[in-house]
């Protein structure tokens, strides 16, 4: 049975009104898998990470200041929500999530957690609704098991993955791919050990191909001995932020590509839903859902 991580949690934010980041999707996910007959035992909840494992990764300084509330006014707006207690302990179990995920990905060979995708968080600073960079953090927590030693990150989020980028850049047992819209945030483009940028209007053949294309170059480069997976679905053509045009039958041809590839190498992959904005909370939920589909969760 395919490991499911959530905790009610994810969609407990208080933001202004008509905030841009769609709060109420993670649980919209939750409840929409059970209503197509997923049992509530089937979630696994996640346990709060600290603050002893994150300054593992990221700088002290930042953990301190974010975690306790004195960051500086204009770092926090880089990260594009208002500081609360609530916002850390969100962010301290969403992360911890991920994590989680890729653990069990591990035992059971596939997972997925109903939130993650903080790809815009940098060792020091948080950017774009990301204050702590999960994906990377699930990297370094597969490569702690004695048969993983190379981990691929892909990221098919339509923004690109700049945080992940720049913390593995100096990591040659961590691959990142990103395929992304050329001319969307971040503004400021990283390396990737792949990076392609995508026209505004870009349709499901073409999106496609060149994923079909990139995940063969990335496994000509680079032999994985486990996956994570970023789903964001702002590729969708109703996208608010994403301006490409990839319906939601590709989105779920997208994703199926990745986990056969994942299948075909008999690998582990642990797969996170990354952004959407649709501001209609059930559409943007439905174009999620093709995550779940193309893992086998639901029909």
């Amino acid at each position: 049975m395919i490991p499911l991580v959530f905790h009610p949690i994810y969609s407990q934010l208080d933001l202004p009104e008509r905030h841009r980041f769609p709060i109420e999707k993670y649980v919209g996910i939750r409840d929409a898998l059970i209503a197509r007959g997923i049992e509530t035992s089937r979630f696994i909840t996640p346990e709060p990470i600290s603050d002893s494992e994150l300054v593992r990764y990221y700088s002290s300084d930042y953990v301190g200041a974010l975690t306790t509330g004195t960051l500086d006014p204009k770092a926090m707006r880089r990260i594009g929500f208002p500081w609360s207690q609530q916002l850390i302990e969100r962010t301290r179990t969403a992360v911890a999530g991920t994590r989680l995920t890729a653990q069990l990905a591990l035992e059971a060979g596939k997972a997925l957690n109903l939130t993650g995708g903080y790809h815009h968080a940098f060792s020091d600073f948080g950017s774009g609704f990301c204050l702590f960079n999960d994906l990377y953090i699930a990297a370094k927590t597969m490569q702690q098991d004695k048969n993983i030693d190379n981990v691929l990150i892909v990221d098919l989020d339509v923004h690109q993955g700049d945080g992940t980028a720049k913390l593995a850049e100096n990591d040659s047992d961590i691959f990142t791919l990103s395929i992304h819209g050329e001319k969307n945030f971040p503004y400021r483009k990283q390396q990737s050990d792949i990076d392609i940028g995508l026209a505004k209007g870009t349709g499901d053949d073409e999106y496609l191909t060149v994923l079909e294309q990139a995940l063969t170059i990335a496994l000509r480069q680079f032999q994985p001995d486990a996956i994570i997976y970023d789903a964001g679905v702002d590729v969708h053509i109703n996208d608010d932020l994403g301006h490409l045009h990839i319906t939601t039958e590709g989105v779920y041809q997208r994703d199926c590509l990745v986990f056969d590839m994942a299948e075909r190498l008999g690998v582990p992959i642990a797969a996170v839903i990354g952004g959407g904005y649709q501001r209609d909370i059930d559409a943007l939920v439905d174009v999620h859902l093709q995550l779940y589909r193309a893992a086998g969760v639901i029909a």
